[in-house]
């Protein structure tokens, strides 16, 4: 869509007012504009433009105190309760390792940013919004009770930025890593050796661009011995049987500029439709399964002996969650998640197609 044709801001803020219950993702999706127009429609009117730098944000936020994290994909949406600290800068890497809020960020995939008030009769809520330059949400944080709202507006004023605009320039978004590959550039050979030889889940990646492929491409070429697929609702199985067995796990959900982690048990789990939902004390998370087309149960080596995750994917070929069980740097793998990995309905054959 040209420029010229998108809503107005005027335009936008009165969609917004006409349909109040509707979420603004959805509802961005509806004017066919992105999340940021959406927001960004409202600055000077309860919305202030800030600017990405995440390591200003992230050394700010300790201050704060306890929030919500959120970070979503188009299939998942995953929220953690707690305080933003041990936070690690950088510019190509941020990390946040606290208890709760356990981050990966990319700090150059974010383009954009917001300070965001909202009325609701006399409640007021605040969050901070940051999106890629497309538009698509790539974290949030939001207030709760318990947070410092003094020092919230503080690295509110720290971060402003000097354009004040109600409008967001739309642009192309760029590669994904996890994005197919349009030719295959390595052999089964080639990529079982090189699988062969990993020592730590993080060299897969490194080991994905070395050999030219998407994630889903190597995992359905691999063969069984690492990777085998699984039947749909594998993912509901292992909820169901990790919340009855207060078994620890690992659930990962990302997307171009931020991979959010909940490492720890989960208790409560609520299936509405095609939706499973975590309602934990510091964990939600919001997953729906009619998006996933395909899911894998993936083995890498360490050093430590090898370990399992759980890999959801939707139609894009994009991975959607992953899981593993819960473990710390040099231990092995929990030997009951290696055991409900191993036992979920299999698909028959090498692949899932």
């Amino acid at each position: 869509m040209d420029q010229r044709e998108r809503p107005s801001p005027h335009e936008i803020r009165r969609a917004q007012q006409d349909n109040p219950k509707i979420r603004e993702h959805d509802l961005a999706a509806r004017l066919g504009i992105s999340e940021a127009e959406l927001v960004a429609a409202h600055c000077g009117l309860g919305a202030i433009r800030v600017e990405p730098r995440v390591n200003d944000l992230l050394t700010g936020l300790e201050a704060v105190g306890e929030v919500v994290a959120h970070t979503r994909n188009e299939s998942a949406v995953h929220e953690k309760i707690g305080v933003y600290d041990k936070v690690v800068t950088g510019n190509r890497h941020a990390l946040v390792l606290g208890d709760e809020i356990d981050l990966r960020i990319f700090p150059k995939v974010w383009a954009h940013g917001f300070a965001v008030e909202k009325r609701d009769g006399k409640d007021i809520s605040h969050s901070l919004q940051f999106f890629d330059a497309a538009g698509k949400a790539m974290h949030k944080v939001q207030l709760g009770p318990a947070s410092n709202l003094d020092a919230y507006q503080k690295l509110v004023a720290e971060l402003e930025s000097s354009n004040q605009e109600p409008i967001v320039v739309f642009k192309a978004s760029g590669a994904n890593d996890d994005a197919e590959v349009p030719e295959q550039a390595a052999t089964v050979e080639d990529l079982r050796e090189c699988w062969s030889q990993l020592t730590d889940v993080h060299q897969f990646f490194d080991m994905l661009k070395r050999l030219k492929l998407s994630r889903r491409e190597a995992v359905r070429m691999v063969g069984e011995v690492y990777a085998w697929a699984l039947e749909k609702d594998a993912i509901g199985a292992m909820f169901q049987q990790a919340a009855e067995d207060e078994m620890p796990i690992m659930c990962f959900v990302g997307n171009r500029g931020c991979i959010q982690i909940h490492s720890g048990p989960i208790k409560w789990v609520k299936t509405i439709g095609p939706w499973i939902n975590v309602l934990d004390k510091t964990f939600h998370l919001h997953l729906g399964t009619h998006h996933i087309i395909e899911v894998w149960a993936v083995r890498k080596p360490t050093k430590d002996g090898h370990v399992t995750s759980l890999e959801a994917y939707g139609a894009d070929g994009k991975m959607i969650i992953q899981f593993f069980g819960k473990r710390r740097e040099g231990e092995g793998e929990r030997e009951d998640w290696r055991f409900l990995a191993e036992t979920l309905p299999r698909i028959p054959g090498p692949t899932a197609a």
